[in-house]
């Protein structure tokens, strides 16, 4: 079951960018935004009427100020990351004010988690080995993922010269190959250790990483689509395992709150891997294009964002002489950017590395403990 839900997770993060693609090449880019308020209203009306909960709770307090404060903590950090060395200067107020702001927010947070009287994040929780190592590997996990599944399309769209919806389509043998990593990953929870599992993912994972760094303006895309397959099975495992490894030896009323911690820190690691790389990519871009065009590069129409090359309307604007060069700085920054990447995968290596022998067990109870068996 937590296969399939892993799986779900991963079809839903992979298909999400073929959906934009089709989206926009074929409606407008606004329905992206707009497509989200009737499917979550299904889902809100599924959950009014079908869902149906086997256990009895208690009423519990809703920690108010933690979520406020994390939340405002995360905003100000993206913020500043996203901004800084864009629109502001690195050094600039508004950029060191939402440093401070994150600083000061986070400890606020940490201060705040360990007085309330039910938290959203305890810190009993990160005592476990299995669960700091895969709230680690979570982290790590996104961080790289969301690297791989927005810069293949930018890659085939703005140097392979495909329509968004070819971009979109693209990305499938990731999909599939993720999926299926993530089944394989639910039935093998029970028969060994989740660090063993964990370790050959986050090594296949860093190998398709690794391949994808090496893709060139003449690769095919039969090759793509190989280095594609290898990055989606090495992605996949960590969809269904790290979410059984979390609630292994945590009491009952621990779990969802062990599950969600999981999905958040996979989710602050997409987020902030998207806007780290994005600055990487895009400072790379630049440099690749001032060392290919010189100082024609300031007078081109694409600039140094690649999200406007990636038009057929606006590649036509630019000679084909001149398109050439762009292509290959664009491969080039998106290469080092995948090489880059290579590092949270190895930290996730490191960290699943720390999981112990425990493994998926059935036993009923409110606190029941992995089994130990040498892994």
């Amino acid at each position: 079951m937590s296969g399939m839900f892993g799986a779900v997770f991963g079809v839903a993060n992979l298909f999400g960018p073929l959906m934009g693609a089709y989206i926009t090449d074929f409606w407008h880019w606004r329905w992206i935004f707009y497509i989200n308020v009737p499917l979550g209203l299904i889902a809100f009306l599924l959950v009014v009427f079908f869902y149906r909960e086997s256990h009895e709770h208690s009423k519990q307090k809703i920690d108010i100020w933690g979520a406020a404060t994390l939340v405002g903590a995360v905003v100000s950090l993206m913020f500043a990351l996203e901004l800084g060395g864009n629109k502001y200067a690195w050094d600039s107020f508004i950029i060191m004010g939402l440093f401070a702001a994150f600083a000061l927010l986070f400890i606020v947070f940490l201060l705040v988690e360990r007085r309330a009287a039910e938290p959203i994040i305890s810190y009993g929780m990160f005592r476990k080995r299995l669960f700091a190592a895969s709230s680690a590997a979570a982290l790590f996990y996104g961080a790289a993922f969301i690297t791989a599944a927005v810069y293949i399309p930018i890659f085939v769209q703005g140097v392979m010269g495909g329509s968004a919806t070819n971009s979109g389509l693209i990305l499938l043998p990731l999909t599939l190959s993720s999926v299926v990593a993530s089944q394989v990953g639910g039935m093998l929870s029970s028969k060994m250790s989740f660090r063993r599992i964990m370790i050959f993912s986050a090594v296949v994972f860093l190998l398709g990483m690794f391949l994808l760094a090496t893709i060139t303006p003449d690769t095919s895309r039969i090759i793509l689509s190989v280095y594609m397959m290898i990055t989606g099975f090495g992605i996949g495992f960590s969809f269904s395992v790290l979410s059984m490894s979390a609630i292994q030896g945590m009491e009952m009323r621990q779990r969802g709150s062990a599950n969600s911690t999981i999905s958040f820190l996979r989710s602050l690691g997409m987020t902030i891997g998207i806007t780290i790389f994005g600055i990487i990519q895009r400072n790379d871009f630049k440099g690749q294009l001032t060392e290919k065009l010189g100082a024609a590069s300031r007078n081109m129409p694409a600039g140094a964002d690649p999200q406007h090359m990636l038009t057929p309307e606006a590649r036509e604007l630019i000679p084909p002489q001149v398109m050439e060069k762009i292509s290959s700085a664009l491969s080039l920054s998106v290469d080092h950017t995948f090489l880059w990447a290579l590092i949270p995968v190895f930290f996730a290596l490191v960290s699943v590395s720390m999981m112990g022998a425990g493994r998926m067990q059935f036993a009923q109870g409110p606190s029941a403990a992995p089994k130990q068996k040498r892994a």
